[in-house]
């Protein structure tokens, strides 16, 4: 029984005094339960990343569709130089993402890391069967339009998560914090910059095409990140 205070008041019980330490000492909180929604951002990206990989294998890869970004500087730098691109993807896409986690800070990283493995295990497992849509490497119009949608879509999911699937979304995304540039213009101005470069060594109606493709591509980034969905989605996708 607490010992009686002048007043007839009481002194705190020794369940009142832990309780207030607690709520002193936050270590001493106890650490908010997982909740599966927390996971709705991460399955968010893995979708985006699944897609690119899907538009990359259908369309990029079978109708010869040139990239502007990380990956054109390393097909630029295997022509010119002869550095393989193993080497050059391996060290610009590690810049790209230093440079990223350096201006965007560790969430980046965490869903890039994420949109990365989900891009590279998707691409192999789709290599394991056909191909699903039709050969459009006789209709290249026709086969940039739809590489673009399937870059725009995939690659804008992933970045609307704050996450990046290769040095190029990185690097887009960083150059669009530092200058305060949309998003979309960062991903056309590192595109351009490298096709044109490549003009060096491409034919220019290639070259046309692939402009084609990059700027369907940015507009549709652009307006995925900054598209506007109904409260409920939101909270679906844990944004």
């Amino acid at each position: 029984m607490p010992a009686p205070v002048q007043g007839g008041e009481q002194a705190p019980s020794s369940a009142a005094q832990a309780s207030d330490a607690d709520a002193a000492d936050p270590k001493a909180r106890p650490k908010p339960r997982f909740s599966p929604r927390q996971l709705g951002p991460y399955l968010t990206a893995v979708l985006g990343a699944f897609i690119l990989a899907f538009g990359l294998y259908n369309v990029h890869s079978r109708c010869d569709v040139t990239e502007g970004g990380v990956l054109g500087m390393t097909l630029l730098l295997h022509h010119w130089f002869a550095i393989s691109p193993g080497i050059s993807s391996f060290v610009l896409d590690a810049t790209s993402y230093i440079v990223g986690f350096r201006f965007l800070g560790k969430g980046f990283l965490r869903f890039s890391l994420v949109s990365s493995c989900a891009f590279s295990l998707s691409y192999n497992l789709l290599e394991r069967f056909p191909p699903l849509l039709p050969d459009l490497s006789g209709l290249p119009l026709a086969a940039a339009v739809v590489g673009g949608l399937f870059v725009g879509v995939g690659v804008g999911i992933v970045v609307r998560q704050g996450g990046a699937c290769g040095g190029d979304d990185a690097l887009a995304m960083t150059i669009s914090k530092v200058f305060g540039l949309p998003i979309s213009r960062a991903y056309l101005f590192t595109d351009l910059v490298v096709l044109g470069l490549s003009l060096s060594y491409i034919a220019p109606l290639r070259i046309f095409y692939s402009l084609i493709t990059v700027t369907i591509s940015s507009f549709l980034i652009g307006r995925i990140q900054n598209m506007t969905l109904p409260v409920r989605l939101f909270q679906r996708l844990g944004d």
